[in-house]
């Protein structure tokens, strides 16, 4: 069984779900604290294509009045802007004229449309909006249920124990930091992720690389799960 362990994400990259789609098990790891001073946190924010070639679409979380850091599956969103209006408008306004924009118009335009008050029930309801649109049937599970104690890479072996996994599927970025030698001992075989990120085509001209899944789906519909599958990405080093 192989399991894949990340932050959630708001209207994540192809990378996010290749990752998903390479795993037997998704492990949501909303229980650990967000990093405010991450210029790569995408918990609250991601890239759509315009015509000038891109734009931040960015869901703003209440801070003030917090002493300490806040753990991702506390945060809650500020709604004191109409940031749900404005991010649907700047959707609809740059893709509405993609090849299935309309396919998948009616479940995102709900999803923006919803009074979410908790960062990690959007990002959740989002996920599986992307899941069913790719057609990923995976066992998901959240680390705040899991009962975790651990921290750091003894969180991701204890969280692999519980979850039954044989393989852990990181990201690239795990080479620096997790103990190969731990996942022997724990006998969890360990994998990583190089996502090699396809060339499609997109609604305006040129190409613009790492933009949120809906890119992807806007413009070539039940097809963009062939094109963001990248069976190559994974190496044992």
């Amino acid at each position: 069984m192989i399991v894949t362990i990340m932050q959630p994400a708001y209207l994540p990259w192809l990378g996010f779900f290749d990752r998903i789609a390479a795993s037997d098990v998704f492990i949501v790891l909303d229980h650990v604290e967000i990093d405010r001073n991450s210029k790569t946190k995408f918990a609250n924010r991601n890239r759509i294509r315009t015509a000038q070639g891109w734009s931040w679409l960015t869901a703003p979380i209440r801070s003030k009045g917090k002493h300490g850091e806040l753990r991702l599956n506390e945060i809650e969103i500020n709604n004191e802007t109409r940031w749900r209006a404005k991010h649907w408008r700047a959707i609809e306004l740059n893709y509405r004229r993609a090849p299935y924009f309309t396919d998948y118009a009616k479940r995102f335009q709900e999803l923006f449309e919803t009074p979410w008050t908790h960062l990690a029930a959007l990002n959740s309801a989002g996920l599986k909006i992307f899941l069913d649109a790719f057609a990923l049937e995976k066992k998901i599970l959240s680390s705040s249920e899991m009962g975790c104690e651990k921290t750091k890479d003894h969180l991701i072996i204890e969280l692999c124990r519980k979850a039954g996994a044989k393989t852990y599927l990181s990201g690239p970025f795990g080479r620096d930091y997790l103990n190969t030698e731990g996942f022997r001992e724990a006998g969890i075989e360990l994998l990583f992720h190089d996502y090699e990120h396809p060339t499609y085509r997109q609604c305006f001209d040129g190409f613009e690389p790492y933009m949120s899944a809906i890119d992807l789906l806007f413009n070539h519909g039940a097809a963009s799960k062939q094109i963001l599958r990248r069976p190559e990405s994974l190496s044992a080093s």
